[in-house]
């Protein structure tokens, strides 16, 4: 069949349930796993080489300057790396890069005076980037573009203060919760704006906020002091560009969450953890208003599956979806080493062929 749309128009049509000409593909390789890629095809971008329909925008910079973030640590090993945030990460193995131990600067947090002298980023622009030429660039070629904040207030803060430290502060309704968390959403929807203003059609957010088997906390709970802010990052990006598409990631069985973070103002749920949610569960409660990014497992059916499982998942979830879309159907996760290439390439076949 002949494609009219452009993969932009076709998965803004796609997200907005409104129809769609093709199913859109989209993963992200670990460094081995792009290795083999390069083995496999000869090629070394992936997302040209399958078509990916959109491409990410660059956020805000950040000048550390002086800010001395070893002295928040009474020992870190020498490979150490710090987030702009301060946050201590030592290096894991070469399989898995991408996991870290992860240190907290200010688990020993004591007085809010503290937390007035860190030394907090100050994102800006960056003066040797052209970003309206960059966004026009990407909408020239076709494609989508998005802005992500990898993770938003949430895991933003508990990096800092350490989980513990920061679920402590929260019950006790200390003052130390409400400053760290309103500086974390304060520079996010900092974020937020420069995406708007330069028209990426999707924003990304994300915190995980479920593990495998529950929510990480009561419902109650993230209503009084997470959702709040996270409608204030969404309404600071919509007030902006009423029409962006706001994502949001959380691992883990999150259903509970559902209806805040559709009162919050979110439009697309990622990634719909199979091992831990039913997708067409999901759907059917939600799928009327919200629509979905990935099912497909990266625990299970993808490194431990078939070809033919990992087949059968792609149809069966956009079968759910119906002709209207609403689901962008790829991996959970990162694709790990142990990963066969076979159900790479059987998730690519799967979705080019679709006949919805």
């Amino acid at each position: 069949m002949k494609r009219t749309l452009s993969p932009r128009e076709n998965l803004l049509s796609l997200y907005r349930r409104q129809g769609y000409e093709y199913a859109p593909l989209r993963f992200d390789l670990c460094d081995l796993q792009h290795q083999r890629f390069i083995a496999e095809t000869g090629q070394t971008d992936y997302f040209e080489y399958f078509d990916f329909p959109s491409r990410a925008f660059p956020k805000l910079s950040v000048e550390q300057g002086t800010a001395n973030f070893h002295m928040y640590y009474q020992s870190i090993k020498s490979d150490t790396f710090f987030d702009d945030w301060g946050v201590a990460n030592e290096k894991g193995s070469a399989a898995a890069y991408h996991m870290t131990r992860m240190r907290h600067p200010l688990q020993n947090l004591e007085s809010v005076d503290e937390l007035v002298n860190y030394p907090w980023p100050d994102y800006k622009p960056d003066p040797t980037v052209d970003y309206e030429g960059l966004i026009k660039s990407i909408h020239d070629k076709g494609l989508a573009s998005y802005g992500g904040l990898e993770v938003t207030i949430w895991e933003r803060s508990w990096y800092i203060r350490g989980m513990e430290g920061l679920f402590a502060d929260m019950m006790d309704e200390d003052e130390k919760a409400v400053y760290l968390l309103d500086k974390v959403t304060e520079s996010a929807c900092k974020n937020a704006a420069h995406f708007a203003h330069a028209g990426v059609d999707f924003l990304h957010l994300g915190d995980d906020i479920g593990t495998q088997r529950s929510i990480l906390m009561s419902v109650d709970m993230y209503r009084k002091w997470l959702m709040p802010r996270l409608k204030k990052v969404i309404d600071t990006a919509k007030a902006i560009k009423p029409d962006i598409l706001v994502q949001y990631h959380s691992c883990g069985q999150i259903m509970p969450f559902i209806d805040s973070l559709c009162e919050a103002g979110i439009d697309i749920l990622n990634p719909v953890q199979p091992e831990c949610m039913d997708f067409a569960e999901v759907h059917t409660k939600f799928g009327h208003k919200l629509s979905f990014n990935g099912t497909l497992g990266t625990q299970t059916t993808l490194p431990f599956g078939t070809p033919a499982d990992v087949r059968k998942t792609v149809t069966t979830n956009l079968a759910i979806a119906g002709k209207k879309g609403g689901l962008f159907v790829c991996p959970t996760h990162l694709v790990e080493p142990e990963v066969p290439w076979e159900n790479v390439q059987a998730y690519v076949e799967a979705v080019n062929s679709w006949q919805g």
